[in-house]
């Protein structure tokens, strides 16, 4: 039953119809892993952005860098 389930996940990441721009986007709904490896796994990982909490981590980080700056630009 394992290797079926890897198989089935190295499946949807090698489909080309769950990679939105050219490969720079993943988004299959059926996936409920929320971190991707990208096609070529020598380039890292990605977020599946059908996931609803990739949304999540990228506004909290998207708020955390913003509060940096905020922090480092605000007039003493």
């Amino acid at each position: 039953m394992e290797k079926s389930v890897k198989e089935l996940e190295e499946n949807w990441r090698k489909d080309p119809k769950n990679w939105k721009l050219g490969g720079l986007f993943y988004c299959n709904k059926e996936d409920k892993r929320l971190l991707v490896d990208k096609p070529n796994p020598n380039y890292g990982t990605t977020l599946n952005f059908a996931h609803r909490k990739s949304y999540i981590f990228m506004l909290m980080i998207f708020l955390f860098f913003g509060f940096i700056i905020f922090m480092v630009t605000k007039k003493q």
